[in-house]
């Protein structure tokens, strides 16, 4: 049932989550969202936004989630957190979300939300991690692709995010998070079970729309993989694989820093203070030229489904599409390409809550919880398209 509602944007003021949030003032009304406030530690660029939108429901609110009983005080004046900060603080941030009462949704999905369901469900509240471009809504293609089918042989989620290796620190945390050779959650699921894999495991050619074109994907730990195998488990999947690339220059990098050990990030000690080398790594870039540009950007996503339709084998392949970064449009201009795909879509699901179409309480897997038409025809309305092809 449709309801007006008040949104917290934790982490509001980022590149990304700024972009969740210029959505929610262009796309809702204030007979549906009516306040919404950007909440940060970062005064000047939340003020500079919303000097920017010059809407009358936003708002800037300093808050640091490290004070917790301040943030939950804060967000139990809300109805919905709109969660964009980084995965090492997820668990923090759900908490904080959960003893609020309020509904929650975030950005990445690594999985250390589900302890706390049993908090949203006793509020009545539903929290959806990873709602993105992926994952989120690599999951509602998926979903959409396998729908009619009896029996899944196979899903492919693929995608190409076309970004600077650290244009921020959360996405510095990111790219070394994917590729750090001792996480336990890059998996693939196959023959009925997780199998783990090391870094640039099982490598497969994937054509993406242009501009972006065939390059090599590797496993990449992702939430579709397990949330996935979880969905379609009355379907018997065979096999579930989760890849990813990003631009050639940063898959060198990722490539050479994992070959000679940094991804570890060892402890080491420069005039006499111990740090990681990773961090040194990540610092770096994120100062730097080299790590905070690139040749193209955008994203690209490419989800493949196998299996039986009424007794016959059919393939689903479902693709994803924006304006270019060229500057024919000037909303997706450079930077904004990436961004911009990455924040909408948990905008989208901001207002798909408010409206009341969702389903289910408790921490909910983007499958459940949403319908993948109602994503879909919400994108299109921002220029980002969703494409079928049936063999």
């Amino acid at each position: 049932m449709k309801q007006t509602m008040k949104v917290l944007c934790l982490g509001g003021a980022g590149k990304i989550c700024s972009e969740a949030v210029r959505d929610l003032v262009e796309f809702t009304s204030a007979n549906l969202i009516t306040k919404i406030t950007i909440a940060d530690v970062n005064t000047t660029l939340g003020l500079a936004l919303v000097a920017e939108l010059n809407d009358a429901r936003v708002d800037f609110r300093s808050l640091d989630l490290h004070n917790e009983d301040e943030t939950i005080s804060v967000m139990r004046g809300y109805d919905i957190v709109m969660d964009g900060t980084t995965i090492r603080l997820n668990d923090l941030s759900t908490r904080c979300i959960a003893n609020a009462g309020c509904h929650g949704i975030n950005l990445n999905g690594f999985g250390e939300e589900y302890k706390y369901s049993d908090l949203f469900m006793q509020h009545d509240r539903i929290h959806i991690p990873g709602f993105g471009m992926t994952p989120g809504t690599t999951n509602l293609m998926a979903k959409d692709a396998c729908e009619n089918m009896e029996k899944v042989f196979s899903v492919r989620v693929s995608h190409g995010a076309y970004r600077p290796f650290a244009f921020s620190p959360s996405i510095a945390e990111t790219t070394s998070y994917e590729y750090d050779p001792n996480l336990p959650g890059r998996v693939v699921w196959e023959g009925g079970q997780m199998i783990q894999v090391p870094p640039f495991a099982r490598p497969l050619e994937i054509e993406l729309p242009d501009p972006y074109g065939n390059l090599p994907q590797y496993i990449i730990p992702h939430a579709e993989t397990v949330t996935l195998s979880d969905y379609l488990k009355d379907k018997n999947p065979d096999l579930i694989e989760v890849r990813g690339t990003w631009p050639k220059q940063n898959m060198e990098l990722v490539r050479t820093l994992y070959n000679w050990g940094f991804l570890r990030n060892d402890r080491i000690r420069i005039q006499g203070v111990d740090v990681g080398i990773m961090d040194c790594v990540a610092a770096y870039l994120c100062q730097s030229k080299e790590g905070t540009s690139t040749e193209l950007y955008g994203y690209a996503l490419h989800v493949v489904a196998e299996g039986l339709e009424q007794g016959k084998r059919v393939r689903r392949t479902l693709l994803h599409t924006h304006p270019a970064s060229d500057g024919s449009v000037p909303s997706w201009a450079g930077l904004r390409a990436y961004t911009r795909c990455v924040g909408i879509p948990m905008a989208v699901a901001v207002k798909l809550i408010a409206e009341g179409r969702f389903q289910g309480h408790g921490v909910v897997i983007p499958e459940r919880a949403f319908t993948p038409s109602d994503l879909f025809s919400e994108l299109e309305k921002r220029e980002i398209y969703i494409h079928r092809k049936v063999e």
